[in-house]
């Protein structure tokens, strides 16, 4: 069985390895679609949505109306201390693709119940754009 949450942020971030107009600095209004898959439990639920939005919810705050700026971009870090706005740094570019794997990582290291099979994660960077991946926590 399979279930799912929604959740909605507003972020910043350039991508220094775009060739076109995201090599500057701009903005999302991004969705993640988390689903987690597992047997139903005797309470007839696979994951209480409340346990959901208290796992992820924290990972999403996290990012909310910040700039995500990767580690190797110098110059967007140093400009964003500057202004005195909220920003975090991460090890990667930040592309949709790796922002999957960043909530993947995040979810994946909470405490789950041990019906928890599977977490697939769809970042949406527009309505018409996503990424999604999906782990295997224990078959």
């Amino acid at each position: 069985m399979k279930i799912a949450k929604e959740f909605r942020w507003e972020m910043g971030h350039r991508l220094q390895c775009h060739k076109g107009k995201c090599i500057n600095l701009h903005g999302h209004s991004y969705k993640l679609l988390v689903e987690f898959t597992g047997n139903v439990e005797s309470n007839g639920m696979v994951l209480d949505y409340f346990d959901v939005k208290k796992i992820v919810a924290p990972i999403v705050d996290e990012l909310d109306h910040t700039v995500i700026i990767s580690k190797y971009d110098l110059e967007l870090k140093k400009a964003i201390q500057q202004l005195k706005t909220n920003y975090v740094i991460v090890d990667y570019e930040t592309t949709a693709e790796n922002l999957c794997n960043y909530f993947l990582d995040k979810i994946s290291n909470a405490e789950l119940p041990k019906n928890i099979t599977r977490i697939k994660v769809k970042i949406f960077e527009t309505e018409n754009t996503y990424a999604e991946e999906e782990i295997v926590i224990r078959d």
